[in-house]
C-alpha cells in the first residue's frame, strides 16, 4: 500500500462512514522479554525461566479508528499448552470470528488495513471476507511494520512484560490479558501508536 492507496482507504472510510481498522498478530512464550532494570552496582539482576513446558499465547489485535470517536482495542487470545493437537495460531475462521465481534462492537462498516501474510490472503480468508459486505480490505506492502499502529501495541505489551518470569502458560495469559486490558481503557496511548506510524487521518470536503 502506498501513500496513494492509504489515501483511498480513508477516502472509502469517510464515503461508507466506516471505522479503520488495523489488523496484526503476534505471540509471547514462557520465555520472558529482556529489558533493563536498576541493580546494586556489580550485581547482575537474574530472572530465573525454569525452561519446562512449549506453551505460548496467541494474540490477534484490531486498532480501530474514526474521526470525532475514542480510539479502541480488540482483540482475541489463544491458548497453547504443547499438548498434541492444539492450535498454534490464528485460523482463518478465527480471524472472521474476531472481524464479526468487531463489527458487533463498532456498529458500522470496516475498512481493514493488514499485511500480506498467507493466512490472509489464502483462498479460505478470501471466501470468507468476500461474505461480508460491510467489510473492505486494503493490504500493507510485503515487510512495512511501521506503517501499521497494532506493531506498537505489541511492542508495548512486551515492554510490560519485560523481565517477568511466568511460572506457567496459564499465568502467561493472565498477565497478557490484563495488560491489553490497561491499553483498551488508554485511548491517548493508542492514539500515540497510530501517530507513531506517521499516518494523519484529514478530513476532505465531499
Amino acid at each position: 500500500m502506498d501513500a496513494g492507496e492509504l489515501a483511498c482507504g480513508k477516502t472509502t472510510a469517510r464515503d461508507l462512514d466506516a471505522w479503520i481498522v488495523f489488523a496484526d498478530e503476534s505471540g509471547q512464550s514462557l520465555r520472558p522479554p529482556k529489558a533493563r532494570t536498576w541493580s546494586r552496582r556489580g550485581k547482575t539482576p537474574v530472572v530465573t525461566v525454569s525452561g519446562i513446558g512449549s506453551g505460548r499465547v496467541s494474540v490477534a489485535g484490531l486498532v480501530c479508528c474514526k474521526p470525532g470517536l475514542r480510539t479502541r482495542l480488540i482483540y482475541r487470545m489463544l491458548v497453547h499448552h504443547g499438548r498434541k493437537g492444539e492450535r498454534k495460531g490464528f485460523r482463518e475462521a478465527d480471524f472472521a470470528a474476531l472481524l464479526d465481534g468487531a463489527h458487533q462492537q463498532l456498529r458500522a462498516p470496516i475498512v481493514l488495513v493488514w499485511d500480506n501474510s498467507t493466512v490472509h490472503t489464502d483462498a479460505a480468508m478470501r471466501a470468507l471476507l468476500a461474505t461480508r459486505a460491510w467489510l473492505t480490505v486494503f493490504r500493507l506492502p510485503t515487510y512495512a511494520p511501521d506503517l501499521n499502529p497494532a506493531e506498537g501495541v505489541w511492542s508495548h505489551l512486551k515492554r510490560t512484560l519485560a523481565n517477568l518470569a511466568a511460572r506457567g502458560t496459564d499465568q502467561l495469559a493472565a498477565l497478557v490479558r490484563s495488560r491489553l486490558k490497561r491499553m483498551r481503557y488508554r485511548p491517548g496511548l493508542l492514539d500515540g501508536f497510530i501517530a507513531e506510524t506517521g499516518l494523519v487521518y484529514t478530513a476532505e470536503p465531499p
